[in-house]
């Protein structure tokens, strides 16, 4: 385990910080301007996540609405039955199973109705949740098991051959786990400086470790604390987010950063219905029935997800399913990877009164999108999250910020955010791109076992170098240009393969593209890679850029490798294209 981190933000000096951008020159650092919390707990007071949480729900009366509905089953777990299925599986935890505060829990299993009591119940006993894939095989869970050492595992029967030998495995879907469920009925408790079940937990002590998707490299065990929980519900709970009256279904994955922080804030943070779709396959129809089933107002969709339902939607036998649907639907979230103009154009015509609301995007792919959509009336929001950064640290949250096209918002409370030449290392002013550095509360602790792959994100002094090629504005908005580690470089320019990717996509026969470097032997000879791009059907357009932006080669594929929340797996095309190339 790397060195422990304060994810404490130094005070700010407002005496030289710009009102209108939180910049300050002495500092050369942005600070957030957002409303702190009402009263946010010191760093050094004891706390668990879950105890945190659990504060805020009423004293007197429990919300009256689900905590928890299965889509696929229609089990319905009310608030009060939630709370105390958590505390007799703490209870379940500690005594028969003899977990530990700092024993580390691995979870290799699929969206079910027990996963959020799962979460709740380990960490509020100082344990530490490593949910992952259970797509997975056995080898790849077999190098995360390695990562993260667990003490014991939960699973389904289905994934339990997917383990390693001789780990201590609890089936989820067995009668021994649902006899922990019931074995005590108790509520919370809301002590000042210990959890419901009466431990010590610090909020600087790891709650989570979740597996980054490796997408530029090995995949790494990103390790998560208390306190970025809490910072996560601290600006959850803050006003202008989200109406407690919301329904949210959930279709993303509960072991990705995305579905995981939803699946914690909505029901406890959130005070929110949470609808898990638990169907082993995604199904557009069922989807869009559950919506209307449920009257759902928030739906989590990943893009290839939301293509689904445009689809259905757009179906002659879904009409009646898709207008049940926009009756209560609210608002689209769709993360995990960019989602191309015509898509959104389309998804707009079908679902005209529903805000779509996207997850980390380059500023060329976020133009075209609000462009397309604000003829059309739609209104698109924003927010910018990785692994390392837990939740995010910026967010835009009233409707006069969604004005500012391209842009992921203004800094949350409590975040401090640098613009750093790359070159140089030299911290930049308002409007002038470079890499964006980030610290405070939200901050990951660490990666698990690699001190050197964390010392070369974060630095002694807390900053987080996101590898994003970003600007911020003199009103404190954040625009994200692209990964600098994804720029193509081409006799000294440099291509941004995002840019390309949205171009091609606004050609109506083009669902997807993928745009990543490519060196042919006389190529090599420059020392340089020209852009190539692959498809998934035949396309005939000419995409009107600069010379040394213009793609040189295409090749057709069946489809594009992406990881489980949508993102493109550009390493994987890489090695394909070092194949192809050592054929030719």
């Amino acid at each position: 385990m790397p060195p422990p981190r304060s994810p404490s933000t130094p005070p700010r000096p407002a005496a030289v910080v710009d009102p209108r951008s939180g910049y300050c020159a002495a500092t050369k650092t942005f600070h957030s301007l957002r409303t702190p919390p009402a009263s946010p707990p010191p760093d050094d007071r004891p706390l668990s996540f879950p105890a945190a949480a659990f504060s805020l729900l009423p004293t007197q009366h429990l919300p009256s609405h689900p905590a928890l509905i299965d889509s696929t089953t229609g089990e319905t777990l009310p608030f009060p039955t939630f709370l105390s299925r958590v505390h007799a599986l703490a209870a379940a935890l500690r005594g028969e199973l003899s977990v530990s505060p700092g024993d580390v829990i691995f979870i290799l299993a699929p969206a079910g109705i027990h996963i959020p009591v799962l979460y709740y119940a380990a960490m509020s006993i100082g344990a530490v949740v490593s949910p992952a894939n259970p797509a997975l095989t056995a080898g790849e869970v077999a190098k995360l098991v390695s990562l993260s050492n667990p003490s014991m595992s939960f699973t389904v029967q289905a994934a339990v051959g997917m383990l390693p030998p001789g780990l201590t495995t609890v089936l989820l879907d067995s009668p021994t786990f649902l006899s922990f469920l019931s074995q005590q009925e108790l509520l919370p408790h809301h002590h000042e400086d210990e959890d419901a079940a009466g431990v010590m937990i610090h909020q600087s002590d790891p709650a989570a470790i979740l597996y980054s998707s490796g997408t530029t490299g090995s995949a790494k065990a990103v390790v998560i604390t208390h306190r970025n929980l809490i910072a996560m519900a601290s600006s959850a709970a803050a006003p202008g987010t989200e109406a407690a009256a919301d329904v949210l279904l959930l279709t993303v994955p509960m072991f990705h950063v995305y579905g995981f922080v939803f699946c914690l804030r909505t029901v406890v943070v959130a005070q929110q219905t949470l609808v898990l779709h638990t169907a082993r396959r995604f199904n557009a129809m069922d989807v869009l029935g559950a919506v209307g089933r449920f009257r759902v107002t928030r739906l989590a969709l990943a893009p290839p997800a939301l293509l689904g339902i445009v689809q259905a939607a757009e179906a002659d036998d879904s009409v009646a399913a898709a207008h049940t649907a926009a009756m209560t639907l609210q608002a689209v979230t769709c993360g995990g990877a960019s989602v191309a103009p015509e898509l959104t154009r389309r998804f707009s015509r079908k679902f005209p009164n529903v805000c779509l609301f996207q997850v980390g995007f380059s500023l060329t792919q976020v133009y075209f999108l609000m462009c397309s959509l604000l003829k059309h009336g739609v209104f698109l929001f924003i927010n910018y999250y990785f692994y390392e950064a837990t939740t995010g640290f910026c967010r835009l949250i009233e409707m006069e910020e969604t004005k500012r096209i391209g842009s992921v918002g203004r800094l949350l409370w409590g975040a401090e955010a640098k613009i750093v030449r790359p070159e140089t290392g030299d911290a930049l002013p308002p409007g002038m791109p470079g890499e964006l550095w980030v610290r405070g509360p939200f901050v990951m602790k660490g990666y698990l076992g690699e001190k050197d792959a964390t010392e070369a994100i974060l630095d002694r002094e807390g900053w987080l170098r996101t590898g994003d090629l970003c600007c911020i504005d003199e009103d404190g908005f954040i625009y994200v240009l692209d990964r600098l580690k994804e720029l193509i470089k081409y006799k000294g320019y440099q291509v941004a393969p995002a840019e390309l990717e949205s171009l091609l996509q606004t050609h109506p026969d083009i669902d997807e593209a993928a745009v990543v470097p490519y060196i042919s032997i006389v190529e090599a000879i420059y020392r340089c890679s020209i852009a190539l791009g692959l498809i998934v059907i035949i396309c005939q357009s000419v995409v009107q850029v600069v010379y040394y932006k213009r793609i040189h080669h295409v090749f057709l594929v069946d489809s594009i490798p992406k990881n489980a929340a949508g993102k493109i797996l550009r390493k994987d095309l890489v090695k394909m294209l070092r194949h192809i190339s050592s054929k030719l």
